[in-house]
């Protein structure tokens, strides 16, 4: 174990029975270090193992085999010590109590954290305060907003003032405003100005990409890659994409034939279909398919770029983190 390491997994495996004969290994080995106050992401699409590992390390499930330490404590031998010292944020309203206000949550969750009774008055302001609800106190929780409802959650689990944060798809389903708050306030509040070490993830290569100092590309219980977001992307073979944004029905297999086409991702998004290949030579290729491609949809605008988290992730494993194929 690293001397400045808050999360350390060694070699950690856990499978689900599926049926009577079959199995699903949703972590397959995986070793990684985090270090104090480091903001360490995983990436990877839905189904790829990222909250099976999530709660493998916060204690709500056993490991199979391998080892797990955090902040120093054996999440076998010292579960409770392991709870103490994480807080654990999901996306999503599931863990706070309707029909309490917020006051009544975070008192609730300060006990069960055993936050001595002298400072909880003082933590629960300082909280509320930070997270723009004080005016909320008194309200019951299902009278708030969707963004006060998720702001409470994140006031939940800073209740105890942990150093290290779990932090599980946080912006999934939320407007594109409230996830811009919620990234602002992992990076800039929770890590930078309170040093926490987290833990994020995420399937969105931008969110990863602002984000992170670390990144760990996760697929089917694995670990494919892990490095910085520079020099992931600079890890490339190839260094440009060319993206073409267009409607209708087209299938990868139309590029099968194409030279210099080192990978091809095809993605859907509010009604376009973007298709996004890996090349040194976008100018030819689009030269040789261009006729093809219009025959099938309706381009709307061609361009070139610098690859992105997810060319990578693509090239790596040919799984697309959006879609998971």
């Amino acid at each position: 174990m690293i001397d400045n390491g808050a999360i350390t997994v060694e070699g950690i495996y856990k499978v689900f029975k599926k049926g009577r004969s079959d199995e699903v290994r949703a972590v397959d080995g995986i070793s990684f270090d985090i270090k104090k106050g480091e903001l360490f992401g995983l990436l990877g699409p839905n189904g790829a193992g990222k909250t099976t590992l999530i709660k493998c390390i916060s204690t709500l499930l056993i490991p199979d085999s391998g080892a797990v330490r955090v902040a120093g404590y054996d999440i076998y031998r010292e579960p409770l010590e392991v709870r103490r010292h994480i807080g654990v944020l999901t996306g999503g309203e599931r863990s706070l109590y309707w029909k309490l206000n917020p006051v009544e949550n975070l008192r609730y969750f300060a006990a069960l954290y055993g936050v001595p009774r002298k400072h909880v008055g003082d933590r629960i302001d300082y909280l509320l305060e930070l997270m723009g609800l004080t005016e909320k106190a008194g309200a019951r929780v299902e009278k708030l907003s969707s963004g006060m409802k998720q702001k409470l959650s994140i006031a939940r689990v800073l209740v105890h003032d942990p150093p290290i944060l779990l932090v599980d798809e946080p912006t999934l389903g939320l407007d594109p405003y409230f996830a811009r708050f919620i990234r602002d306030f992992v990076k800039n509040e929770l890590n930078r100005k309170q040093g926490k070490t987290i833990l994020l993830t995420t399937h969105y290569m931008d969110e990863a990409d602002e984000l992170c100092g670390r990144i760990a590309f996760m697929n089917r219980g694995r670990i494919e890659a892990m490095d910085t977001p520079v020099r992931l992307k600079r890890s490339m073979p190839q260094k440009q994409v060319l993206e073409i944004k267009c409607q209708g029905a087209i299938e990868k297999e139309i590029f099968d034939r194409v030279p210099d086409a080192a990978g091809i991702n095809i993605t859907h998004s509010d009604g376009f279909v973007y298709v996004r290949i890996n090349t040194d030579n976008p100018e030819m290729i689009l030269s040789s398919m261009i006729e093809l491609i219009q025959q099938k949809t309706k381009i709307f605008s061609v361009r070139v770029t610098a690859p992105t988290l997810e060319d990578v992730f693509v090239d790596l494993t040919g799984a697309s983190l959006r879609n998971g194929k």
